[in-house]
């Protein structure tokens, strides 16, 4: 599972991922503590190229009418965006995109068996990165269009499940090259790039416990801390 996760501001993604070839940044702030239902950008591919847009982290489906449903549609299972109900349309459709993140959150389950632990975790190798996403459109009945995306998920690497020991799941992370792929490529191709990152490439610390209500926003959620 991945719920939580930062990005930089507008300025700082758009030069640190100059391979994604966006035409049109729209202006938005960092943010260190991303939540469902809020808004964040991700990359889609249009017919005249890349475009980066705010959409609603939860996917709404096109055959909601623009009501999310009762169960999260944060993260999309690998095993199953062929065939669940929310996302076998959008991956049908092509409708693949990049979640862009500087780095997430995962809570680890201590010895206590009551008490979680909340660890920051990013590639060492990028600064910035994407995770692999679906997106999708929904039209209510007064006209208005909810754009919104999810983010798949994957069995959690070693690494990934000592810390995420609880559901043992982990995001989707692209190299750049990957991020060209999922965009660009066929379905088949987009499918074989959904596997654990390296773990070797992965860096993790505890951080602090703040950062378990969303309106806890600011770059001191990053700081490592010492786990008495």
């Amino acid at each position: 599972m991945c719920g939580r996760y930062i990005t930089k501001d507008q300025r700082a993604l758009e030069r640190e991922l100059p391979f994604l070839d966006v035409k049109d940044w729209p202006k938005f702030e960092a943010s260190y503590n991303i939540a469902p239902t809020q808004l964040a950008p991700v990359v889609i591919a249009t017919p005249t190229g890349n475009v980066c847009r705010p959409m609603r982290f939860g996917l709404v489906p096109f055959f909601a009418k623009g009501v999310p449903g009762p169960y999260s549609t944060i993260n999309a299972r690998v095993e199953t965006i062929e065939t669940s109900a929310s996302y076998r349309g959008p991956w049908k459709r092509g409708q693949r995109c990049l979640v862009l993140a500087s780095g997430f959150y995962e809570w680890q389950l201590l010895p206590d068996g009551k008490s979680k632990q909340p660890y920051f975790i990013k590639p060492a190798d990028q600064e910035s990165f994407a995770f692999a996403g679906l997106w999708d459109s929904s039209k209510a009945e007064d006209g208005t269009m909810t754009y919104s995306f999810t983010i798949i998920t994957l069995p959690a690497s070693p690494l990934m499940a000592l810390i995420h020991n609880t559901t043992l799941r982990e995001p989707a992370l692209l190299t750049p090259q990957g991020c060209r792929v999922w965009l660009g490529g066929s379905a088949q191709q987009g499918r074989a790039l959904l596997t654990p990152y390296p773990d070797e490439l992965i860096v993790a610390w505890p951080v602090s416990k703040r950062v378990n209500s969303p309106k806890s926003n600011d770059e001191k959620l990053i700081e490592p801390v010492e786990i008495a």
